[in-house]
C-alpha cells in the first residue's frame, strides 16, 4: 500500500471522487479508522497491527488514518512504515483537533476512533460494528482497568458522569471513552461545537444524546496505557465541567437555568422572611435576589426558544 502523507496545507481529496462501497461479507459497513497519536511510539505498532488484523477479518472496505499531532518522537515514522495514511500536524493542537483532521480526510461514512496507547482491545470492534444498524454512535464503555487509576481521578470521573446524566436525562455508562464508532456526517454537523481538546468525546456524546439520536454503549475491557498520560487532572476536570454545561446550554438550556433560578428564588424567600420577621424591613439584598431569579428564568426560557428554533432549522 503506498504511503500518503498529508500536512495541514494539503488540499483534501474531493468527496465526489470517493467511492463509498457496500458492506463486506460479515456485514461490516465501510469504515474509516482514525487514530490520533501524540508521542505514542511505545504502543503504536502493536495497536495498528491488532487493528489491521481485526479489520482484515471483517472483510469490509476500510482505511486507517493515523493523525500525528505534532509528536516529538518517531510516531509518524512508525505509521508510515506500515504503509498507512499519515496526517501530520506541525504542532500539538489537541486530541479533538487530531480527530477532526482525520474525520475531514475520511472516505467512508462510518468513523472508528481508537486511542494509540494500547488501552482499548481492538477485538471489541466487531461487537461495536454489529450495533451500527441500530445506532448513530456505538461507544465502548470501559469496564476494566479503573483500579489502576488514582482514587481522586476516579472520583472526578464519577462526578462528571453523574452531572452529565442529570443534565442530559440519559444513562451514560462512559462519558468520554476513546473507542467508538459513529456516522461521519453526524460528527461533521457538530464540528462547530466540538472542541480541540480531550473533551471532544464528551461533547459528541452529550450532543447526540441531547438531540435524541440513537447511542448505544457496549462494555469493553480497559487496560493500563503504555507511555505517559497527557491528561492534566485539575485543568482537564474543570474543562470537562465547562464543556458539559456549555453543551447542555446549547441543547437543553432549561436544565441549567431553571434549577439556578429556583435556588436564587429560594434564597430570596429566606432573605424575605429574615427581613420581615427579624429586621422588620425590606432590604436591597432581597430585591436583588428576586430580580436575579426572575431574570434567570426569563433568560432560560429565551435560550430554550432559540435552541428549539435552531434545532428545527427555523433559524
Amino acid at each position: 500500500m503506498p504511503v500518503t502523507v498529508l500536512t495541514e496545507e494539503t488540499t483534501p481529496v474531493q468527496q465526489s471522487a470517493w467511492a463509498v462501497q457496500g458492506r463486506g461479507p460479515t456485514g461490516a459497513p465501510p469504515l474509516s479508522a482514525v487514530i490520533p497519536a501524540y508521542n505514542e511510539a511505545a504502543a503504536l505498532t502493536a495497536v495498528l497491527d491488532a487493528l489491521r488484523r481485526v479489520l482484515d477479518q471483517l472483510g469490509g472496505p476500510y482505511e486507517i488514518l493515523v493523525v500525528d499531532d505534532g509528536s516529538e518522537d518517531n510516531t509518524a515514522e512508525l505509521a508510515r512504515s506500515q504503509g498507512l495514511t499519515v496526517i501530520e500536524h506541525g504542532r500539538n493542537r489537541g486530541y479533538g483537533a487530531a480527530l477532526k483532521s482525520g474525520i475531514r480526510r475520511a472516505r467512508y461514512p462510518w468513523i472508528l476512533i481508537a486511542d494509540a496507547d494500547g488501552s482499548y482491545p481492538m477485538e471489541a470492534i466487531p461487537r461495536l460494528l454489529a450495533e451500527t444498524d441500530r445506532a448513530d454512535m456505538v461507544v465502548g464503555a470501559r469496564c476494566g482497568g479503573h483500579d489502576a487509576e488514582p482514587r481522586l481521578r476516579r472520583l472526578a470521573k464519577w462526578f462528571l458522569r453523574r452531572l452529565a446524566m442529570y443534565l442530559s436525562e440519559a444513562q451514560i455508562p462512559d462519558l468520554n471513552s476513546g473507542l467508538r464508532i459513529f456516522k461521519r456526517e453526524r460528527a461533521m454537523r457538530l464540528f462547530p461545537i466540538l472542541p480541540a481538546g480531550f473533551s471532544f468525546t464528551t461533547t459528541i456524546t452529550l450532543a447526540l444524546l441531547c438531540n435524541d439520536e440513537p447511542v448505544r454503549f457496549l462494555p469493553v475491557e480497559y487496560y493500563r496505557r503504555q507511555g505517559h498520560s497527557k491528561i492534566r487532572p485539575l485543568r482537564d476536570t474543570l474543562n470537562f465541567i465547562n464543556v458539559i454545561l456549555r453543551t447542555i446550554l446549547y441543547f437543553n438550556p432549561l436544565k441549567v437555568f431553571v434549577p439556578t433560578s429556583l435556588v436564587t428564588l429560594g434564597c430570596c424567600a429566606v432573605s424575605l422572611a429574615y427581613d420581615l420577621f427579624i429586621l422588620v424591613d425590606l432590604t436591597e439584598k432581597t430585591l436583588i435576589l428576586l430580580f436575579a431569579g426572575v431574570q434567570l428564568m426569563a433568560i432560560g426560557l429565551l435560550a430554550d426558544m432559540i435552541s428549539r428554533r435552531i434545532g428545527s432549522g427555523a433559524v
